[in-house]
């Protein structure tokens, strides 16, 4: 799949319930795979939308409806500090990305 066909696609829970919406997605380039689905959530209009990385291996493709799942709550992205459009993590970081698999569960990319 293009990445760009994924773009704006849904992100949901097994509940069906929306979570957010693909805004990116990121490769590693030293090893070819995508490493993180980047979400954006909440707002209004474009305003005050949080962005979130979450680990390919947490994200399951639902061709059916045309989606990404995850086992997520969407209460667990609104009590969550995200990231914005303007500051976002530094995703080389292994610390970074050791917590943020941890947070969801996920296996890393890199094992």
């Amino acid at each position: 799949m293009s990445t760009s066909s994924l773009t704006g696609d849904e992100i949901r829970n097994r509940n069906d319930e929306t979570l957010g919406s693909v805004h990116d997605i990121m490769v590693d380039c030293g090893t070819g795979k995508v490493s993180y689905v980047v979400m954006t959530s909440g707002g209004f209009l474009g305003f005050g939308n949080k962005l979130f990385a979450l680990p390919m291996s947490a994200l399951e493709l639902d061709t059916e409806c045309k989606c990404l799942r995850m086992n997520a709550s969407k209460e667990s992205f609104k009590e969550s500090d995200g990231f914005d459009k303007d500051n976002w993590p530094n995703m080389a970081d292994p610390r970074w990305e050791e917590d943020t698999h941890k947070r969801f569960d996920a296996t890393p990319y890199w094992v």
